[in-house]
């Protein structure tokens, strides 16, 4: 199993980027997924994720409003979309998934390496 993400960068505040992470090993449609980040000497946090079929599930306080999430299981890729994007979201990105939503890191078995998305004040 396989998650590739990409679409990290340097943003300047207030920018928009796209993540994107493409899924390989299993059948993408069978699986929730989630982000999470994890910014220099803090926890990896989640931020939302979908069910099996695209239904957002929870949404994390910091990037409500902000941040959104799909996927599109003919091509076993997910997305997150960040607007506004803060100094503070500074971080490394992580998609994941499961075979049941969630939100704690322990719940997920299958990680993608990061990607970095620094924003610039």
């Amino acid at each position: 199993v396989q998650l590739q993400a990409s679409g990290g960068g340097l943003v300047q505040a207030g920018g928009s980027l796209r993540l994107s992470c493409a899924v390989s090993g299993l059948t993408f449609s069978d699986y929730a997924m989630a982000w999470f980040r994890q910014a220099p000497g803090k926890e990896r946090e989640f931020l939302t994720g979908t069910t099996r079929s695209g239904v957002s599930t929870f949404v994390a306080d910091a990037v409500k409003g902000r941040f959104t999430t799909s996927r599109d299981n003919a091509k076993s890729t997910a997305y997150l979309q960040m607007n506004s994007l803060k100094p503070a979201d500074t971080a490394v990105y992580y998609c994941a998934v499961d075979d049941v939503p969630g939100t704690l890191v322990t719940e997920y078995d299958y990680w993608g390496q990061g990607t970095l998305v620094t924003v610039s004040s």
